[in-house]
């Protein structure tokens, strides 16, 4: 889970909601497709909750209401309210699902595209992969509503760690002592390139690790 920056919805959401009798249900398969479109792309392709790689197909991605439409029929067609997640395991025992698929009309505390919810203030993440929050209820609802702590998804956050963790290792070695502010922030802008392209898959678990390090080093 990582910020999520929303940008400007499809021209076509606005008009919908504009349309007397409109509701999510019947909204087009054009708007629906403009909505995937702008959905994954400020996500920069990643799932909003677990963070693997998605495409703005219905082969690839949900479109996910934070807030569910069973229970806050009034924002099903709120553009602060969607995101854009990945299958999740539909199909498989609920015990193998996690995101929008296991969360199902459930909600959650905070919500990754809201700024005053400050996700990134919100969790942590464990040098085996957890993911966890300092907020109680929500670091329940990491593992038990969105499944985010499945051993497929815990390994994948861990591979990663440890793949940094090795380059820091051997930069900390090779220089013998301190790795540079100026080299982690190098690290962490490779991680997420500017402009709006493709995050990598999991590469905001590295970010994570990577802003903690330099909030600890003196400019």
């Amino acid at each position: 889970m990582r910020v999520i920056d929303k940008d400007v919805e499809p021209r076509s959401l606005v008009e919908h909601r504009a349309t007397p009798n409109s509701d999510y249900a019947n909204l087009g398969n054009g708007a629906r497709q403009d909505l995937r479109d702008a959905l994954v792309r400020e996500q920069r392709g990643l799932c909003c909750y677990c963070m693997t790689r998605i495409e703005p197909i219905r082969e690839s991605m949900k479109i996910e209401h934070w807030r569910s439409q069973a229970r806050h029929e009034a924002l099903e067609l709120t553009y602060s309210n969607l995101l854009a997640a990945c299958l999740g395991g539909h199909g498989q025992p609920e015990a193998l699902q996690h995101c929008d698929t296991r969360k199902g009309e459930r909600d959650i505390r905070f919500n990754p595209a809201d700024p005053m919810h400050r996700i990134d203030q919100r969790i942590q993440f464990q040098a085996d992969g957890t993911i966890a929050s300092s907020d109680g209820e929500f670091h329940t609802q990491l593992s038990d509503v969105l499944g985010l702590n499945l051993p497929l998804l815990r390994n994948r956050r861990k591979g990663v760690l440890s793949g940094l963790m090795d380059w820091w290792s051997s930069e900390r070695a090779r220089l013998r002592g301190p790795v540079p502010r100026v080299q982690l922030l190098r690290e962490r802008a490779r991680r997420v390139p500017a402009g709006a392209g493709p995050i990598a898959p999991f590469d905001p678990v590295a970010v994570w690790w990577l802003d903690q390090r330099l909030a600890r080093v003196a400019t």
